[in-house]
């Protein structure tokens, strides 16, 4: 290979040696799924604080768990992003407008709620989907490795949900 042909290949790539257009694309993937992922953050806050009924104590604290996990999960996107060498959406005008995830205003009773975080996690497990096909296709293994931990974690989260759903 030419000092040419290595210069050209060189400026394809990012400063991880990922494909620059991939890597762009895989960004804004990321950032669509990290807005979602605020939305949802957002909505499992108001859960905690506005749940009501005999299901009080057992949902207080479990959408407490989630939002922590979730607050977590949001640093670890925003940080992929800024590997990949991008910028992370950072404000709500951008989440609410790339969210695919509602926002959830007042009160929400407790059987709609979890029904409402489960409809949450299987729009984020598709965007996570996507996001792990691409990354597969572009040879980013940082990405599908954060892919890969989050949808085995949230299949079981959403199994156990829709399990709870079917006996309240």
């Amino acid at each position: 290979m030419g000092t040419f042909e290595l210069k050209i290949k060189i400026m394809g790539t990012n400063s991880i040696g990922l494909d620059a257009e991939k890597s762009t694309a895989l960004s804004n993937q990321l950032n669509g799924l990290l807005a979602n992922f605020q939305l949802h953050y957002q909505n499992l806050r108001g859960f905690h604080w506005n749940i009501k009924g005999s299901n009080f104590f057992e949902l207080h604290v479990k959408f407490e768990e989630y939002y922590t996990d979730a607050a977590l999960k949001v640093d670890e996107i925003a940080e992929r992003v800024l590997t990949l060498g991008y910028t992370p959406l950072h404000t709500f005008t951008d989440y609410l407008a790339k969210s695919k995830i509602a926002e959830v205003r007042g009160e929400v009773p407790d059987r709609d709620a979890v029904a409402f975080v489960v409809d949450s996690l299987k729009t984020l497990l598709e965007i996570e989907r996507e996001i792990l096909e691409s990354a597969g296709d572009a040879g980013d293994e940082g990405t599908v490795d954060l892919m890969t931990g989050f949808i085995s974690q949230q299949e079981k989260e959403s199994w156990m949900l829709r399990s709870w759903l079917n006996n309240h």
